[in-house]
Order: structure tokens, then C-alpha cells, then sequence
């Protein structure tokens, strides 16, 4: 039930991001044809790829879709789940393409995916699943400093970027950027200080700026600035946590965060930082003191 459940949301996902699409193209002068390669994937590859695990051989599933290639690379995260569908990753690397050109980075949108649950997998068998899909991609030519970069998505992280940028050079070697092939990387490896915390500090930002729109709050009758502000996180791993930090240090009050275990409630504010080394330790929000 959950998988049907699950891929009827990634298409539901999908139509809304084009249904969105459609709706703006209907403010340009442009042509249906040229409205129409921007808004399809150019490529969507899907392998199928043999582990071994203790002794007997396991089939794992990847994907990997380029949305756009009017600039190059392409760029966006890989995610692990078992719940990693063609319509979600569809969807994800077309908005993608789109938050490139609105900041007007010069990439095509992308996004991938390995049908796997990074929390009940061993380390060993994610570095080989992790190592065995970059070998597809680099055998299809579908990853690399000028072709497509992926990054940390949902169930990835530095770590899992390590193994990619080591199996990528190991293939390419000599080549001078092959560290280049991801983002995402550990500091020690190649990678950015800031880049943990990145996307959080991206949605602080946005709200901080709403915030400071009089002419937005005054359609929504909220006040100036974050101070004060009572905030309910969805998701407690790497955006939502500091994301919710950030906006704790302006000032706002955190007073519910829902995870998939459960959700919890504080009218007079949770110390995020508190709530998450709770989760680390125990697994969930659930139980956290003074919460209901």
C-alpha cells in the first residue's frame, strides 16, 4: 500500500509542477514547440545493477533524469529511498532547471535516485551500491564536470559524494577537475565550508526577506520580521534543522515539529538544537521533554 501510495503522489507531484508550467506559459509570446522542450526531460535513464551482500547477489534500481540541456552541466542531488519513483525525479529535476534560471546559474536541471533505505543499509553495502551506480553513470557518460554534477539529497550526504568523486576519478585518472564530478564533498575532499548548512540558510533567507515586504505581509495581514513568529518544522534532517535554526536565532518560535514517527507540540518554544541531538539519540521527536 505505501509504494502505490507513494508513486500516485510522485505523479500527482509531476502533474502539479507542469500544471503550474501551463499556467505560466500562458503569460509568454512564445511558440507551443519551444514552450514544449522546455517543459519535458530531455533524457531519463533507468538501470538495474547487481551487488553483492553476504555472499548472494542483490539487484538494486537507479535513475537518473537530465531535465534540461540548454546549459550545461546539469545539475541536482541523488536521493536514497525505497520509495524512489521516475515521476518524483522527473518532477525534482525539472524545478531543477527552474530555480537555476531564476538565479540565473548557468546549469540544466537534474536528479537521481537509488531505490534503497539509507537507514536500515549497512555502510559497506551503501558504499558498494553508492560506487556500483556511479560506474553506470560513468559508463553512459552521464556524470562529470561538464556533463552532469550530482549533489546530497534526501538520504545522501558528503559521505556518499566521497565515494562517487573517488570511484569518478579513479576512472577518469589524470583527468584535472574529476573532483568536480559532485558537490556536496567533505571539506578534507574537495568540498565547501558552508555547504551543510546551505539550503536551510537559503529558506532563512527567504522568509527573512518576506518578512521585510510590506507590500506581501500587507495582502496577508502578518507583521514585519521574523521575531516572534511561531513556526511548525516538517522534516527534521539536514534543510529542515537549520533552516529552523536560523530562524530560532532571528527570533522566531518554534512550537511544533512533525517527523515521520510522529510530531510533537511546545507552545512556549522548542530548543531546536536540543530537540535534534534528542532524535540522534533516540531515534525520534517523539518523547522529547516538555512536549506534548
Amino acid at each position: 500500500m505505501a509504494e502505490n501510495a507513494t508513486t500516485v503522489s510522485g505523479k500527482d507531484f509531476l502533474d502539479s509542477v507542469l500544471h503550474y508550467f501551463d499556467q505560466a506559459a500562458a503569460h509568454t509570446d512564445l511558440e507551443k514547440g519551444v514552450l514544449e522542450q522546455i517543459k519535458v526531460c530531455n533524457s531519463v535513464y533507468k538501470c538495474s545493477f547487481p551487488v553483492e551482500v553476504d555472499g548472494h547477489v542483490e539487484v538494486y534500481e537507479g535513475i537518473r533524469v537530465q531535465h534540461s540541456h540548454h546549459k550545461m552541466p546539469t545539475k541536482g542531488g541523488i536521493r536514497y529511498s525505497m520509495f524512489v519513483d521516475e515521476d518524483e525525479v522527473k518532477a525534482l529535476a525539472t524545478l531543477m532547471t527552474f530555480k537555476c534560471a531564476i538565479v540565473d546559474v548557468p546549469f540544466g536541471g537534474a536528479k537521481g535516485g537509488v531505490k534503497i533505505n539509507p537507514r536500515t543499509a549497512s555502510p559497506k553495502l551503501l558504499e558498494k551500491v553508492t560506487r556500483r551506480f556511479a560506474v553506470e553513470l560513468i559508463k553512459k557518460n552521464l556524470i562529470g564536470p561538464g556533463v552532469d554534477v550530482p549533489a546530497p539529497d534526501y538520504g545522501t550526504g558528503s559521505r556518499e559524494m566521497a565515494w562517487i568523486a573517488d570511484t569518478f576519478a579513479t576512472f577518469r585518472y589524470g583527468e584535472d577537475n574529476a573532483l568536480g564530478c559532485v558537490t556536496g564533498k567533505p571539506v578534507g575532499q574537495g568540498g565547501i565550508r558552508g555547504r551543510t548548512e546551505a539550503t536551510g540558510r537559503g529558506i532563512y533567507y527567504g522568509l527573512r526577506e518576506f518578512f521585510q515586504d510590506t507590500a506581501l505581509l500587507a495582502s496577508t495581514g502578518l507583521t514585519p520580521g521574523l521575531r516572534g513568529k511561531r513556526i511548525v518544522v516538517q522534516g527534521l534532517g539536514n534543510v529542515g534543522f537549520y533552516a529552523a535554526k536560523f530562524c530560532q536565532e532571528a527570533g522566531a518560535l518554534i512550537t511544533g515539529i512533525a517527523e515521520r514517527e510522529g510530531g510533537i507540540i511546545k507552545e512556549d518554544g522548542i530548543n531546536i538544537e536540543e530537540v535534534f541531538a534528542y532524535r540522534q539519540r533516540t531515534g525520534s521527536v517523539k518523547g522529547f521533554p516538555g512536549s506534548r
